[in-house]
Parts: structure tokens; C-alpha cells; sequence
């Protein structure tokens, strides 16, 4: 179906894959995994013609017996959607914001097939990938759906054509886990009923436990190992396989315990927060403790993000309150607030989009001591960027030079410059791959044991919250359903929603996950 045989790229003197060489049966789930800038993407896109000019491309690309390589603009064109298709990672972006879901879809249909009703045609493609009130859904803006749901939307362009091969480029990374397992399960029901050989390019290797049939391990351009799902992930042979699956957090593993508050530095009471009538947060009440770690855990569009956008005053409540250091944070003007904002730090999910790139590594991480006038900028820079990893030799760079994990660095740098009490942490790992996140949570274990501050994380991960936080709260539907210690959550749920998320979360391992998954329903 598809075939790679020896597929060299180079961008001018950088070289971004070297004899990569693997093959995609019909019906087959093929998983390519391996850390940032190993070149998963790069080989993926090859098949659909999508590189850049300046490529220069060896070796053989077979679809369906065709040299992808051979075909001109035109060819090309037939082939995208009609033989293979491609589902983007972030559907956000993929999608054009100013058009309808319909009008895009129908869009998708036309362009590809001459038939007398696309729009009963979107309806169904619609229908068939489980979205509710299809005919509703096609007069709707990408902003007004889920992120679930629009990753659903590129799913039904990417079928709309019955391609022979989807490649799905971290098609659930910014997804829940609930969320995640509905796609992954879309994704199976469609290989199933359809045939459809997929190209699944990730960094999650329980995404790659519940979905694949073989994987395809990539390391700097190369392939270093590749077979049967179980045989990589339960015997891998590759030394940087073997490292690869160390770096998986599994839930589970954790070991933090929580302890009496005595002294709470953060405490939210009986908080809502409504936008337009509709209640974000309903009700919720929660502290954290001097030098605690609290998980916030939910599905999106649960209010995890709101909640914590409160806590540091970027949303005001709608009712409730909010105390930071024992003073009601609604009740301060900006001049009185800016003395508490001053003991508080934010990691946001994305660093690339949160970091100014027209300011250097130095400008970013020092911009909170210039904003409350500290001394010592220089000195202090220089420390922060040594305790994150980095060191001096990236302080005169820009963002757009470092990679993500060095990114998330730097926006832990710039967190921690002025000694926060409390840190609010979004997501902060949600996007890197299993081996950057293995260091970047390494990194942030060891500088709350030695800073002892305290942190709200919010994170859909739930073995991430597992290792890092000493209590856990669940969020659902703008409510907190249960909270407790991270041993009693995670190891002793009380509540239905809180089992649900557990059993949705996949783990690294093919027959564990089978048994999971089939005792889910």
C-alpha cells in the first residue's frame, strides 16, 4: 500500500532522514514514534508531495504501486485525498476560521468527487465520525466546536474521499484522555469498516499500546527499530527504544504524600465564574498548602484553565472568593494586587506563543524582574538559566531558535525569576515528547523540593499529576467531584467520573491496554 525505501531528505546541509525504510499494509495501523526533530514528520509529509522546494529527496516513495516522487502538481493533487489524506495535529490551525465547518467539508467533497449532493454527503461524513446534530454542526464556526470535535471535523475530510492510507500527524496530543479515547476508538472503527491503512505519527506510547499493529522507531533521521507492536514496546531491542519507554510517566508510579495544611497559600471558596449565562466553574472550593503540589484534573471545557486563571487574578469571579496569602484578591485595586502578583509565576501550555519573539532568552526571562523593578538583573538571569539547564550560552538567542523543551525552560526560568510562593502550572507538558517531558518534569521536581513552592498544576495527564502532586482534585463540568490525597484519587476513586477517567487513560503496554480497553466497553 505504502511502501518508504530508502527515503533520504536534506535541507540544504542538514540532513532529516537517512535510508528510512518501512512499509504500511492495507488495513494496518503503523506507529512512527520518536523524539522532536527525528524526522516522523518530515517522512510522513513526503508522501503527500507537501515538502518544501528546497528539499532534496532520494530513495522511493510507492503508493499503490505509483513513485510518489515521479508525479507533477497536477497528479499530486488527485492523489491527496483520493489515495492517502493526512489529519493535522492541531485542527485549529488546520481549519480556516472564517469559513463554516460545512462550507469546508463540502469544499473537501468537491474538490475531489463529482456528485449531485455534497452536502448529504457532509452530513453523513459527519454522522459517521460521531458528531450529534450534524445539520447543526455544518453552520458552525471552527471556535465554536471542541477541540474533540474538530479533530473529529478533519477526520471526516481526511475519509471523505476513501482514501487507501490516512497518515495521522499527533492526532490526540492536545486532546483529554476521555476525549482521546473516543478518537482513538473512531480511528480503529474506521480501519475496521473501511480498510484504511494509517500512518500514526506520535510520541505517546500509550496512544501507540491501544491503536497499533507494528511500530517504526526513529532516532535522528534513522530507523533503529522496528516490528510488531509488543515486540518494541515489551522487548525493544535499541538502546534508545529502551530509553524511550524509561521516559514514559505510568500512572501509578507515583510517591508524593499529602500532608495537613496548616498555612494555606492559596484558597478558593464556593468560586463560579459564568460567561454569558453558562457557568465555566460552578461552585468549587479548594487550598493548597505552603510548599504543596495540587493536581487539577479534567476533561476540557471542565474549567481547569478558568480556575487557575482566577487563582492569579486574569479572571474575576463571577461569585465567590479568592484569597492569595490570606487576602481576598477581589477586594484589591491593581496597585495593592501588584505586591501579591509578585509572589506568583505561570507556566503556560504553549511557550512558543507565550514568550515574546522579538525579545532575546535574557529579555524573556528577565522581563518579571524589569515589570517589579528587582537588582541584579544580569546576575539573576544568569543563575535562573543555569537551574533550568540552559546556561549562558542561550541567553542571547531567540524562541524561535530553541526547541520546545528548551522553550518550556526558559518559561520556567521566567516563572521562578522573582521566588515565587505559588506557581500555576497550564498544561506546561502536554506538547513536548516523552523524553523532553521526562526532563522538563525532572527538572521541576527537583526545583520544588530545593524552592519549596507551592503549585497549582492543572494537566489532563493523569500519570504526570500522578508523579508530581501530593493531592489531586477532579473537575467536571465546571464542578470539583472529588478531591483527596493523590494515593486515595488515584488508587481509591469514590466517584463514577473519576473511574471513567482513570479507565480512559492508556498505558504503554499492548496487553494491558487490550484488557483495559475491552473491559471499558
Amino acid at each position: 500500500m505504502l511502501d518508504y525505501d530508502h527515503l533520504s531528505i536534506t535541507f540544504g546541509d542538514v540532513e532529516a532522514t537517512k535510508e528510512v525504510s518501512f512499509t504500511v499494509n492495507p488495513g494496518e495501523v503503523v506507529a512512527v514514534v520518536g523524539e522532536s526533530g527525528s524526522g516522523k514528520t518530515v517522512t510522513a509529509m513526503s508522501a503527500l508531495g507537501l515538502l518544501p522546494r528546497k528539499a532534496h529527496v532520494t530513495g522511493k516513495i510507492m503508493l499503490g504501486g505509483r513513485d510518489v516522487q515521479g508525479l507533477d502538481t497536477k497528479e499530486l493533487r488527485e492523489l491527496r485525498g483520493n489515495e492517502i489524506a493526512m489529519v493535522f495535529q492541531e485542527p485549529m490551525t488546520a481549519l480556516n476560521p472564517v469559513r463554516t465547518i460545512g462550507w469546508q467539508l463540502i469544499e473537501a467533497i468537491e474538490l475531489h468527487q463529482d456528485i449531485p449532493n455534497a452536502r448529504q454527503k457532509a452530513v453523513e461524513l459527519l454522522t459517521m465520525v460521531g458528531l450529534d446534530r450534524p445539520d447543526q454542526r455544518l453552520k458552525q464556526y471552527p471556535h465554536e466546536l471542541s477541540g474533540g470535535m474538530r479533530q473529529r471535523v478533519m477526520i471526516a475530510m481526511a475519509i471523505a474521499c476513501d482514501p487507501k492510507v490516512i497518515i495521522a500527524d499527533e492526532p490526540t496530543t492536545a486532546l483529554d484522555v476521555t476525549v482521546q479515547a473516543e478518537i482513538l476508538d473512531l480511528l480503529r472503527e474506521l480501519r475496521n469498516r473501511l480498510g484504511t491503512a494509517i500512518v500514526l505519527i506520535t510520541h505517546s506510547m500509550g496512544v501507540v499500546a491501544d491503536l497499533a499493529d507494528r511500530v517504526v522507531v526513529m532516532y535522528r533521521g534513522e530507523v533503529v527499530e522496528q516490528g510488531g507492536v509488543e515486540d518494541v514496546l515489551l522487548r525493544p531491542s535499541h538502546d534508545y527504544t529502551k530509553r524511550l519507554l524509561k521516559a514514559v510517566p505510568r500512572l501509578g508510579s507515583g510517591s508524593r504524600q499529602a500532608e495537613t495544611i496548616t498555612e494555606p497559600v492559596l484558597k478558593v471558596q464556593n468560586l463560579v465564574v459564568s460567561f454569558g449565562g453558562q457557568r465555566a466553574v460552578d461552585g468549587i472550593s479548594f487550598e493548597i498548602g505552603k510548599g504543596e503540589v495540587l493536581g487539577l484534573v479534567g476533561e476540557s471545557g471542565s474549567g481547569k484553565t478558568t480556575a487557575g486563571r482566577c487563582a492569579v487574578g486574569l479572571q474575576k469571579p463571577t461569585e465567590g472568593a479568592v484569597e492569595l496569602f490570606g487576602q481576598d484578591i477581589a477586594k484589591l485595586s491593581t496597585r495593592r494586587m501588584r505586591p501579591l502578583t509578585a509572589r506568583l509565576g505561570m507556566i503556560f501550555q504553549d511557550p512558543a506563543s507565550s514568550l515574546d519573539p522579538r525579545m532575546t532568552v535574557a529579555e524573556c526571562v528577565a522581563e518579571p524582574l524589569v515589570l517589579h523593578k528587582a537588582k541584579n538583573h544580569k546576575e539573576r538571569v544568569a543563575e535562573l538559566l543555569d537551574a533550568v539547564e540552559l546556561g549562558a550560552a542561550t541567553k542571547d538567542r531567540y524562541p524561535h531558535e530553541l526547541s520546545g523543551g528548551q522553550r518550556q525552560r526558559v518559561s520556567i526560568a521566567r516563572a521562578l525569576a522573582l521566588d515565587p510562593d505559588l506557581l500555576i502550572a497550564d498544561e506546561p507538558t502536554s506538547a513536548l515528547d516523552v523524553s523532553v517531558q521526562a526532563s522538563i518534569l525532572e527538572l521541576f521536581l527537583d526545583l520544588q523540593r530545593r524552592l519549596k513552592f507551592s503549585c497549582l498544576f492543572i494537566s489532563h495527564d493523569l500519570a504526570v499529576v500522578d508523579m508530581l502532586a501530593n493531592r489531586v482534585a477532579v473537575m467536571h463540568r465546571g464542578k470539583i467531584v472529588e478531591q483527596g490525597s493523590r494515593a486515595d484519587v488515584f488508587g481509591n476513586p469514590q466517584q463514577d467520573y473519576t473511574r471513567r477517567l482513570l479507565a480512559a487513560a492508556p498505558v504503554p503496554d499492548p496487553v494491558e491496554q487490550r484488557e483495559r480497553r475491552v473491559s471499558r466497553g
